[in-house]
């Protein structure tokens, strides 16, 4: 999800169920950095592994329920505002926790996502056993991201939303990396059949 959609890593840990809309394959990111919320795509091949990761998800959801738990963290008061959304199952963290754990704002015991550390471990691994020498980490995803959409002539504008960049120079920074001949232009001799 960090490359398909172009995802920081508290971000995708960060996922809540509703905020995946399978419907019309797109990703909400909610409270991104600078506190702004935008709409990334959703992979195809994503699909089916979400849907299955969702399932798991709501079993384990309903376990919590039928222990006397199922409450999540609710952002901005919501909690207050609408009683018992905590527990309903579209505000349940998509990557959620192995373990509940004692929220030290409310006290209550609640099963929080899973922490960013396990996604980076498990990086570390891939990269330790594939046997690449570059150094990668979630970052790296991100980047491909947005490298990949330049190269394949997605426009800076629609890469800078999707990213969730204030700055358009920001996002220009991608552009170095296209050290293609003619500025990165691809001839259109190449797409003719031949």
């Amino acid at each position: 999800m960090l490359y398909a959609g172009g995802l920081r890593i508290t971000e995708a840990v960060r996922l809540r169920v509703q905020d995946i809309d399978f419907g019309f394959r797109q990703i909400t990111v909610r409270d991104g950095k600078g506190k702004k919320d935008r709409v990334t795509p959703l992979a195809d091949n994503l699909v089916l592994l979400l849907e299955n990761q969702l399932k798991k998800v709501q079993v384990l959801h309903q376990q919590d329920l039928e222990h006397g738990y199922g409450s999540v963290y609710l952002p901005y008061a919501l909690a207050r505002k609408y009683p018992n959304t905590d527990k309903e199952f579209g505000w349940q963290y998509v990557f959620p926790s192995r373990n509940l754990a004692k929220d030290p704002r409310s006290g209550l015991m609640r099963r929080h996502h899973i922490d960013q550390s396990v996604i980076n471990k498990a990086i570390k691994r891939a990269v330790q056993k594939s046997g690449l020498i570059k150094k990668v980490s979630a970052h790296t995803f991100r980047h491909s991201f947005a490298t990949h959409l330049l190269q394949t002539g997605t426009d800076i504008r629609t890469i800078q939303a999707l990213l969730g960049h204030a700055s358009l120079q920001t996002t220009m920074i991608y552009t170095h990396v296209l050290k293609q001949g003619a500025n990165g232009v691809k001839s259109p001799f190449d797409d003719l059949n031949l």
